[in-house]
């Protein structure tokens, strides 16, 4: 934080769909290159860390308990790195699937934002896998239950309604993908709550047209909450179905586009 300025960045790493080893490496490269931007806020997309696109391979314990250990490593790669980081990841709690995007910052998980509106029509089947945040029986997870050891316990909040703080700065929050098409996503409530700065991780495909209407939703958006968006979406190598993502990444604030990225994301 300078001036009443802080650098944010979206990002969209290459995946691998299943492959969460190589998933892993390549977030943590994008979090090395964040910091050597002098980034503070970095945001990746949806499922990162599995790939949005695994399908029924989302019922399978060991994508799961890969993805588990995978995103304790990502946050404990953040340990000694001044940037807050958020990455998607599939989680389970109290025997449900949860699609989550997890605050990560000096090698804690701050928080784990739940998704509340899963799409379930034409192309897309969240419901078939996923439970909604408004399923959730407890608002925070211990980091034993994840960790699999007593030894560094802390409560992890966990909700739609979450909102970060960052010492002697703002307040922002993040939701999921969907949940900004919805007619009242809950970023409208963080931002009456007071939060400034509003993150999106996002695994949106393309079709004609779609990529300017997720431009003007975001900026519309961003206008009516009266904050900056910071959107980032799920890459070119995330499906090998007929669905076309292109890592599309947006920043806006009041109504204005302030960074973007190509049609074409490499």
């Amino acid at each position: 934080m300078r001036h009443g300025f802080v650098k944010v960045a979206a990002a969209t790493p290459d995946i691998r769909v299943a492959d969460v080893e190589f998933n892993k490496e390549n977030i943590c490269r994008g979090i090395e290159e964040a910091e050597k931007a002098n980034a503070k806020i970095l945001v990746f997309p949806e499922l990162c860390v599995t790939g949005y696109t695994c399908s029924d391979l989302f019922d399978h314990a060991v994508l799961l308990k890969a993805a588990k250990k995978a995103l304790l490593e990502i946050a404990e790669f953040t340990r000694d790195r001044d940037l807050l980081v958020f990455v998607g990841v599939p989680l389970e709690v109290d025997g449900k699937l949860y699609n989550v995007a997890a605050a990560l910052n000096h090698g804690k998980i701050l928080g784990l934002t739940t998704k509340t509106f899963l799409p379930n029509y034409n192309e897309f089947y969240e419901k078939r896998w996923f439970s909604s945040a408004r399923e959730l029986s407890t608002d925070h997870i211990y980091a034993s239950e994840l960790l699999g050891s007593e030894e560094c316990d802390y409560a992890i909040p966990l909700g739609n309604n979450l909102i970060y703080h960052l010492p002697d700065a703002f307040c922002f929050g993040a939701e999921i993908c969907e949940d900004l098409w919805a007619p009242i996503p809950p970023s409208a409530f963080m931002a009456m709550s007071g939060a400034e700065l509003i993150l999106n991780l996002s695994a949106s495909n393309d079709t004609i047209g779609k990529r300017e209407y997720r431009e003007k939703l975001v900026k519309e958006k961003s206008t009516s909450l009266m904050c900056t968006y910071l959107y980032a979406s799920a890459g070119a190598n995330e499906s090998t179905t007929d669905l076309i993502f292109s890592g599309h990444c947006m920043i806006c604030e009041g109504g204005k586009m302030l960074a973007e990225n190509s049609r074409i994301a490499e």
